[in-house]
């Protein structure tokens, strides 16, 4: 026969929880010894762990105080509908630990894998996280409007990436957010620039160097956003102008002579 302490301890609660149990009724008060101590024997001892198990899965007390009462057919069948939820409840948590990873890694919150592993990579070559941060910018409002294209888009920035002379514009685009609107280094790029894209145009088609396919209202929005956030970049476009393409989200061949 077990005292009161240890038939808690046993059962993994507290002598409150026991006492707070028998004034619910869910575990029957033992008779008291002739020193006046409640004794319990070992249908106690399982009926507490049975009232423990089903109150730590978040059955009401009410509900557990019938099913204690219940035939084992229904037993059985309570018992796996408590089973399904507590399954859907695990499922639920670990959503909300991959959002909460997601969270605390910043770009995978808002983007495709794609992308994050695009960022990554960039951040892998040591392009300015300044350079890193005007990409993302740019891929979450592309992937919401237009998810579909997100691989393919994808593939053909890590194939430009795969190309030293395009790491070398975007490590030196990096450098040139510290340089002032006159510096006479931003034509030099501008130049570099300009031919390379001409070189991609005419070699794979000018749909490859700056078909995105959004809306010019859009891609007017995204090259406001990127200027806000590297402001020598506004120069360079006024530069890559005079050297033949224009816009900064969605390139375009232009007439260099209509913009002198």
């Amino acid at each position: 026969m077990l005292t009161i302490g240890e038939l808690a301890s046993y059962a993994g609660v507290t002598v409150r929880a026991v006492r707070h149990y028998h004034a619910k009724g869910l575990l029957p008060e033992p008779e008291r010894d002739h020193f006046g101590y409640r004794r319990y024997g070992g249908d106690a001892v399982i009926e507490l762990i049975r009232i423990r198990t089903l109150a730590d899965a978040g059955v009401p007390l009410a509900r557990v105080r019938e099913l204690l009462r219940a035939g084992e057919a229904e037993f059985a069948a309570a018992v796996a509908d408590i089973d399904r939820r507590l399954q859907a409840e695990i499922r639920e948590r670990q959503r909300n630990r991959e959002r909460i990873a997601r969270l605390a890694a910043g770009d995978d919150l808002a983007l495709p894998p794609e992308v994050v592993g695009l960022l990554n990579r960039m951040r892998e070559l040591g392009i300015d996280e300044r350079i890193i941060r005007v990409e993302r910018d740019g891929w979450i409002p592309l992937a919401a409007r237009s998810p579909a294209r997100v691989p393919e888009w994808t593939a053909r920035k890590r194939e430009q990436l795969a190309d030293p002379r395009f790491i070398g514009f975007y490590l030196t685009l990096g450098q040139a957010l510290d340089w002032a609107d006159d510096d006479p280094r931003l034509a030099g790029l501008a130049d570099e620039l300009a031919a390379y894209l001409t070189r991609m145009a005419d070699e794979r088609g000018e749909d490859y160097v700056g078909d995105i396919g959004v809306e010019p209202r859009f891609a007017e929005l995204m090259d406001t956003l990127a200027f806000d956030t590297a402001p020598p970049a506004r120069r360079l476009i006024r530069l890559m102008e005079e050297r033949g393409w224009t816009g900064w989200t969605s390139l375009e061949r232009v007439d260099p002579a209509r913009t002198r």
